[in-house]
Order: structure tokens, then sequence, then C-alpha cells
């Protein structure tokens, strides 16, 4: 196959190196007014001789070019077996080794191909089982004996030796050149944490600019903080669906969702994915910005102490927290900018002791060659505990809190309900909600629905029968 291939570079050198020089003769004779003369026979000898080198120097650059790239295809095989041996031995000193080895052929080898090969191998170690409590486990083997149905049976578990200690280093190694000050950037690969384990990981201020950016049912444990502060989510999918984060704290703080590095035909297949995740720290989207097609938060769970997207730009065309679930000491919204054209809390639990809103831009208005924000759904949504929408403001055709479970103490103080419609109709519950007409009932806007003012819950509304 190679000499084929070799053979047909050559024949390509060689029929274009003729072409180039009829292209010359042609516009010599054109372009330059070259008269048709009658050559010698020394003149076509200096033709020959002329077209003879020119092929010949092309042949020989082929060949070169040919050995060149199989001398480095055959250095890569030979760094890149012997780093992935490295990462495969049983002490910890040789391992870490092997991380370094691994990135230092990742940035020799610069072509795109190559380079992901060797993230892919780190990635895939992160993916390896591990249990944490065995992390710093200096032992390589543990050997235990079982009764099993009257017979002893021994069982030996082996260990990856001081493994802790390695995964760090990966994830330093990765972060490192994932942000703008690198000297060999690794931003334009994808990265697959599939499954992964993170202890205290630091990517702040990374760089993920790759197609697909997968942290899939991966496990954030912190006895510090979990940090991807300042940091930017550019490619065309970015999902932590299913991922955990325990421990202290979780910082998303400032960073940016927003998918810049796609083409314009793809921008509706952009998503960022937090589906199904728990957060059970502490955690901040403080001025986070999430654009494309879709955000989504659905079914997420957040129960640690304060969770906070103050001042946090949604600007996707879908932003999401269906069958979300708020609990905790506190929640906060206020400030956020919520800008797509369909805005979704449906179903949405609201349950930590103070949910705010407080003068958040929940919608926009049409505008010139925009659409602005068709709906905003918070259909079947619970508000439970002290929620305050005061000073919010609701900008779309249409808002809806139907079937809402409001029992609590419920603000609408001053929110500004600029819609078509806005529909408090068939609550489930209607316990200490307020609104600034409440004592005056005849001045509720006429788009708030329903007409006879405070809504009643089906099961409260009287039988038309008796």
């Amino acid at each position: 196959m190679r000499r084929s291939a070799l053979l047909l570079s050559v024949l390509t050198a060689v029929f274009g190196g003729l072409a180039i020089a009829a292209l010359t003769w042609w516009l010599l004779w054109v372009l330059l007014g070259a008269e048709a003369e009658t050559p010698n026979q020394l003149d076509l000898t200096k033709i020959a001789l002329a077209v003879t080198a020119g092929v010949g120097g092309a042949v020989a650059l082929v060949v070169a070019y040919r050995r060149q790239r199989d001398l480095e295809r055959g250095r890569f095989a030979e760094l890149f077996g012997a780093a992935a041996g490295q990462l495969g031995a049983t002490d910890v000193a040789v391992r870490i080794a092997g991380v370094y080895a691994m990135a230092g052929v990742a940035d020799e080898f610069s072509a795109p191909g190559r380079r992901q090969q060797c993230v892919d191998v780190l990635c895939g170690y992160l993916r390896l089982p591990y249990v944490p409590n065995e992390g710093a486990n200096h032992l390589v083997s543990r050997t235990e004996r079982l009764d099993e149905d009257g017979a002893g049976v021994e069982r030996t578990y082996q260990y990856r030796q001081n493994d802790r200690q390695v995964r760090d280093t990966i994830v330093r190694v990765m972060a490192e050149h994932l942000r703008y000050s690198a000297e060999y950037s690794w931003s334009t690969c994808d990265f697959d944490f599939t499954d992964a384990v993170f202890e205290n990981a630091d990517f702040r201020y990374a760089v993920f600019a790759g197609r697909n950016t997968r942290f899939v049912d991966a496990t954030f444990l912190a006895t510090r903080t979990t940090t991807f502060e300042g940091a930017r989510f550019l490619g065309k999918r970015v999902t932590f669906r299913g991922a955990t984060f325990r421990g202290r704290a979780t910082s998303f703080q400032r960073a940016v969702f927003r998918p810049t590095r796609v083409g314009r035909s793809e921008r509706g297949g952009t998503a960022t994915t937090f589906a199904d995740v728990t957060f059970a720290s502490l955690v901040t989207f403080d001025a986070a910005v999430f654009a494309g097609a879709r955000t989504t938060f659905e079914r997420a769970t957040f129960t640690g102490d304060r969770t906070t997207f103050a001042e946090a730009t949604f600007a996707a065309a879908l932003t999401s927290f269906g069958a979300a679930l708020f609990d905790g000491d506190r929640t906060s919204f206020a400030g956020a900018q919520f800008t797509g054209s369909r805005i979704a809390f449906t179903g949405t639990r609201l349950y930590s002791q103070g949910t705010s809103f407080d003068g958040t831009g929940l919608g926009v208005r049409p505008r010139w060659r925009t659409g602005g924000t068709q709906e905003i759904d918070f259909t079947d949504a619970e508000y439970h505990g002290a929620v305050s929408f005061a000073d919010a403001v609701f900008e779309a055709r249409t808002v809806l809190f139907t079937g809402g479970d409001f029992f609590g103490e419920i603000s609408f103080r001053r929110a500004g309900l600029h819609a078509r419609e806005v529909s408090f109709d068939r609550p489930k519950a209607w316990v200490g909600t307020q609104f600034d007409w409440d004592d005056t009932p005849a001045a509720k806007p006429d788009n708030v629905t329903p007409a006879a003012w405070p809504p009643i819950p089906p099961e409260r509304q009287p039988d038309s029968s008796d």
C-alpha cells in the first residue's frame, strides 16, 4: 500500500510538473507575444533538460516528504507507546512521569489527530474505576479471606498505588494546557470525562473549544472548592448530565458557555446541559453567561446551603429549569437576565428557605430582526418558603404561572408583568401570595388572569351543582 501511495505521489508530481511547464509556455506565448519559430536541436535539448530537472526535483521533494512523514509517524508511535507503558506501571513515580511524557508527546506532535490521541489517553485514565478512600493507599494489593458456603476463599484486590497523586497531576497538566497562557494549547481538543472522579478540581480560566466536552456522570469531590471560575466553553456541545458535586463549594462564577467555535449552520444544535446534575455543595454561577440554542438544568438538584445565579445572563434560545429542585438556605437569581425566546421553570420546586428573583429580567420585547421572548412558563411550579419576585420584569407574549403551588411568603411587589397574557389560573394552593393590587382588586391589570381575584384553588371553588 505504501508503494502504491508513493507511486501515485510521484506520478502526480510528474504530471503536475508537465502541466506547469505547458502553462508557462502558453503564458509566454499569449501574454508576452512570443513568436512561433522553428526550434533548433540545441533549443529542444535545453527545454528537455529543464523539464527533466524540474520533474526530477519535484519527485525528490515528494520522496523526501514521504520519508520524513514516515519517520515522524514512527517516532510518534515509539514515544506514544513508551508514555502509555509508563501510565500502566505499578510504581506511582513511573505513572506520574508517564503523565508528563504523554503531555510532551501531545505538545511535540501538533497534528490534531495525534494530539487528540494523547488527550484521549489521559482522559481515559481519569475514567478508570477509582475509590477516593483508597486514593492515597501506598499498597499495591490487599488480600481478604472470606467464608463462603463453609469453605475458606481468599481474594486479592489490586490497587494502583497512590493513584490520587497521578490523577491530580493529570488534571493539573490538562488545566495548564487549557489556559490562554499555555505555550501549547489543547483547547481545540475534545474532552470526555464520562464517569470520571475529580478531587478538588481546578479548571479556573480554562478554555474548552473542542466540539464536544463531556462530564457525563462525573463525580466532583472537594475538601476545598471545585472551581470552573472564569472558564470558557466555546464548543458545540457541553454536557455535565448526571454529574454530582459534593464537598465544600462549587464555583462557575463568570464562566462563559457560548458556542463561538461552530459554523453558522451548526448553531441550532448547540447545547449546554446540566440536566440531572446534583449540587450537594454551595454553588455559584454568579455573572455566568449561557448562550447557544439550548441551556438546560432540567431535573437538576440543588441542596447546598446556598445556590446563586446572581447577575447571570441566560441568552440561549431555550433556557429550562424544568422539574429542578432548589433546597437549602438560600437560592438567588437576583439581577439575572433571561433573553431567549422561551424560558421554562415548568414543575420547578422552590423549597429553599429564601428564594430571590429580585430585579430579575425575564424575557425581552420583540425588536427589529428579533422575535423577542415568546413564552415564560412556570406551569406547575411549587413555591414554598419565602419567594420574592420583587422588582422583577416579565417581558413575553405569554407568562404562565398556571397550576402553581403557592404556599409561604411569595411576593410579586413592584413586579412588571408586561405580557399579552399573564395566567395564575387553577393554582393548587394560594397562601401568602402578595401583589400590589391586593387591597384594590380593581387595579389589577387586564392582562392578568383569572379576572376574579384572588385565584381560588379548584378544590376550594364552590360546586356549581349546589
